[in-house]
C-alpha cells in the first residue's frame, strides 16, 4: 500500500536545462542566464502523491518507454524544492535526489504559460489538503452529552387510539376510494325511433307481398296484369287445349290464392 501513487498532475512535454551557479542568494534564479533556446533533455513529467500523502514527488520521465529521468521530492510549497524564478512565469528551479544520496538544481521550463499555472495550482491543492488532514487530527474531540432513552425500571407507556371515530380527513379518504353503484346521468339516454318502424304513421302492414294487386284499377301498379284476363299473361310457347285443361282442373275458388298468404 506504500507503493500506490495518486496521479495529481501529468504534463507530457517539460523542458530540462543544466543551471549555472547562483551568484548572490539575495538575488534568487534567473531563466534569462540560461541557454533557453537549447534544452539538455526534453520528456515528460508527472506530479505524483504516496499513499500516506506525506510524500509528493515530482518526476521525469522518457515519453516512449517511461524510464525514470530524475525525482524531486516535495516537502513544502513553496520551498527550497520547487522554487520559480524571478524573471518568468514559465520557469522553476527543482532540487533533485536520487537513491544514492546525490543532490542536484535543474532547470524546468514548458512551452505553455498554462502548463506552468498547473504545476503552481496543483502543489498549492495538495498542501493545503495536507494542512486541512493534520488540523482535523489534531482538534481536540467535543465532549459530546450522550442521552439516556433507555426505560427506568418499572416504566410504561400508554398508547391511546380512537377507532371508533374516525377523524374527518380519514372520513373524506375512504368516501372518495370506497365503490358503489354510480348514479344515471341526468335526464336519462333515450334512442331516436328507428325511420319507418312500428308506430311510425307512415307504417302500413299489409299481408300482399306483391303490392296491392287488383286494388287498384291500373295496369302499371299490377307486374303480372295480361290482357284477356289469364293470371299467367300470355305464353307463346303453350297451346290453347294444355291451357284449357289445367285451367279446368284446378278449382275455381283457388284461381287467386296463391297471391295470398
Amino acid at each position: 500500500m506504500d507503493e500506490y501513487e495518486s496521479i495529481l498532475l501529468v504534463k507530457n512535454e517539460v523542458l530540462v536545462y543544466n543551471i549555472p551557479p547562483r551568484q548572490s542568494t539575495a538575488r534568487g534564479y534567473r531563466a534569462s542566464d540560461w541557454n533557453l533556446a537549447v534544452p539538455d533533455w526534453t520528456g515528460r513529467m508527472r506530479l505524483v502523491a504516496k499513499m500516506n500523502a506525506a510524500d509528493c514527488v515530482l518526476k521525469l520521465e522518457d515519453k516512449l518507454s517511461g524510464e525514470l529521468f530524475a525525482k524531486c521530492p516535495i516537502d513544502a510549497y513553496p520551498g527550497l524544492s520547487v522554487q520559480p524564478v524571478t524573471d518568468s512565469s514559465r520557469y522553476f528551479v527543482i532540487h533533485i535526489k536520487d537513491d544514492s544520496g546525490q543532490k542536484a538544481y535543474i532547470g524546468i521550463g514548458f512551452a505553455d504559460r498554462s502548463d506552468s499555472f498547473d504545476l503552481n495550482v496543483a502543489l498549492q491543492d495538495h498542501f493545503k489538503y495536507l494542512k486541512k488532514c493534520q488540523d482535523s487530527d489534531n482538534a481536540p474531540e467535543e465532549d459530546v452529552p450522550q442521552l439516556d432513552l433507555k426505560f427506568k425500571e418499572g416504566q410504561t407507556i400508554n398508547i391511546k387510539m380512537n377507532l371508533a371515530n374516525p377523524s374527518k380527513s380519514e372520513k373524506t379518504r375512504v368516501k372518495g376510494t370506497g365503490g358503489g353503484i354510480l348514479p344515471p346521468p341526468p335526464g336519462g339516454i333515450k334512442l331516436p325511433p328507428p325511420p319507418g318502424g312500428v308506430g311510425s304513421p307512415s307504417h302500413k302492414p299489409t299481408n300482399d307481398l306483391f303490392g296491392e294487386l287488383g286494388s287498384s284499377g291500373s295496369a302499371s301498379s299490377n307486374p303480372f296484369a295480361a290482357t284477356g284476363g289469364d293470371d299467367w299473361g300470355e305464353f307463346s310457347g303453350i297451346s290453347s287445349s294444355t291451357r284449357t285443361s289445367t285451367t279446368s282442373a284446378a278449382p275455381a275458388a283457388n284461381t287467386s290464392s296463391w297471391v295470398q298468404f
